[in-house]
This record gives C-alpha cells, structure tokens and sequence, in this order.
C-alpha cells in the first residue's frame, strides 16, 4: 500500500513562492506519472502540471512560466515550485501518483491522490 504526504503550503503575498513537496511511502512499488492538481472553491478540480517516468513534463497554460514541476525517483518525491504567485493561484493542491506493483509478470496498475493542501495568496 503507498501513501502520499504534501507538504509546503500556507499563506503567500501577491508575487511570492511557495515550494510543494508530496512524497510516496510504501513497498514493492514503481512510480509511472506524478501530478499536481488543484481546486479552487466553487471550481472543479484542474491538472496543474504532470511529469512523467521519462520526465515529460505538462502545464496548465494559466501556470507556465511560473511554476515548475520536478520529481527525485530516489526519494520517491514529486515536487512544485510556484513563483510569481497570484490570488487566483488560491486552491486545494492535490498530489496525484499512478504507480505498478506486484511481480513483473503480474503487474498491477494503481492510481492515489494525496489528502491536499491548502495555498492561499493573498493580494
């Protein structure tokens, strides 16, 4: 079973950064795809940025530019700088995993998400 911790959020001026950490525990497991998602109060929720097991790398148009998503396969660890911070940047930031486990010849496919945390920029 893996788990997802995030860490790095709070409260930012206009213009500020904050760094978002979101590291998986577990056993036996292999990462594939590592996202960030948000939602804003009232929205729906919206892929900030992906990065991929061969470090493909997506963004929202709103976040290019400004925030970088990165990963370290040896710690398990995906993470998102966001600079340049705006009020509209105000969300819940979900981590999301797809990993595989079990044995090579029984692979199975798994998808999580992280408990969220709170980014709060205020103007």
């Amino acid at each position: 079973q893996v788990q997802l911790v995030e860490s790095g959020g709070g409260l930012v001026q206009a213009g500020g950064s904050l760094r978002l950490s979101c590291v998986a525990s577990g056993s036996s497991f292999s990462i594939n795809d590592m996202a960030w998602y948000r939602q804003a109060p009232g929205k729906q929720r919206e892929l900030v940025a992906n990065i991929t097991a061969i470090s493909r790398i997506n963004y929202v148009d709103s976040v290019k530019g400004r925030f970088v998503i990165s990963r370290d396969n040896v710690k398990n660890t995906v993470y998102l700088q966001m600079n340049s911070l705006k009020p509209e940047d105000t969300a819940v930031y979900f981590c999301n995993l797809h990993y595989m486990s079990g044995p090579i010849t029984r692979l199975k496919y798994h998808e999580i998400w992280g408990q969220g945390i709170l980014v709060t920029v205020s103007s």
